[in-house]
């Protein structure tokens, strides 16, 4: 029996035993599930500042995690061989809620904080980072989700209660890009003034050339992240060539910094990357 996912704007019918264009959910027995559950595709220690959270825990650690799947197609991904990989990929791994969360305990001692859930699109995986993020709380550590926002609100409440921070893609202000990335302007926008309200969160723009680098554009950008509030801070980060557009030229540095200058306008905190 066909199944409509719900979980994010793309409203996937399928078939039973069809995965959705995320590759991480599936109709199964006419339910639809997160199909990379518990699957560990990357696990690594690194500083806060990394995600990019810059007024966040500063000079701080957190133990990220990532597994397969994305319900966008952005053809300059970093990650594109997680993020664009389905259950078949041999890089993953089963950890439990319970295992991971006690991973992140035992590293304590090396100055961890918590847990980031990132690397791929963590939120096409919900169910996996609220059973987790319910664990890390209850241990008293923070939990971080670094994620495109590209998911309806009902998902982002399943997990908003117990995170801490986000960072969320903001990757343009055009349908036009969106479309181009497989995804939806209008739906990020929500998610973001939705999650304003219950942590911290920073918001990140990879300046690809051509495409989404005017100054018009970042200039009606931060001004709408303003009108939620102008101390929520900005990347502007630097696009290098990976994946589809490997042969392309990295964003001009002096770029980065123009664009980073017509958002410190209208915004207070706003941080270049990659430069």
């Amino acid at each position: 029996m066909k199944k409509e996912c719900r979980v994010c704007m793309h409203h996937c019918a399928l078939e039973e035993g069809q995965t959705g264009r995320c590759r991480a959910r599936a109709n199964k027995g006419g339910t639809i599930v997160c199909a990379n559950y518990g699957q560990v595709t990357a696990l690594a220690l690194d500083p806060v500042e990394k995600k990019p959270l810059r007024r966040f825990c500063p000079g701080t650690k957190i133990l990220s995690v990532g597994s397969f799947g994305c319900n966008l197609n952005c053809p300059f991904c970093q990650n594109h061989d997680i993020s664009m990989a389905d259950a078949g990929t041999k890089r993953k791994v089963f950890i439990s809620p319970e295992e991971l969360a006690g991973r992140a305990q035992e590293l304590e001692t090396e100055g961890n904080i918590g847990i980031a859930y990132t690397y791929n699109e963590p939120l096409v995986g919900y169910e996996y980072i609220r059973d987790t993020a319910a664990l890390v709380r209850k241990a008293g550590l923070k939990n971080v989700v670094v994620t495109n926002g590209s998911v309806k609100e009902e998902v982002l409440m399943e997990v908003l209660p117990f995170v801490d921070a986000m960072n969320i893609d903001l990757k343009g202000f055009t349908e036009g890009y969106y479309l181009m990335i497989g995804g939806d302007l209008e739906t990020v926008k929500r998610f973001i003034r939705h999650a304003v309200g219950g942590c911290h969160v920073e918001l990140t723009t990879l300046i690809v050339p051509g495409q989404n680098d005017s100054a018009g554009e970042m200039g009606r950008l931060a001004r709408w992240v303003a009108g939620i509030d102008r101390k929520i801070p900005l990347h502007v980060t630097r696009f290098f060539p990976a994946f589809r557009m490997a042969d392309d030229s990295p964003t001009d540095v002096h770029t980065v910094y123009r664009l980073a200058e017509a958002a410190s306008k209208h915004l207070d905190y706003v941080y270049t990357g990659n430069c």
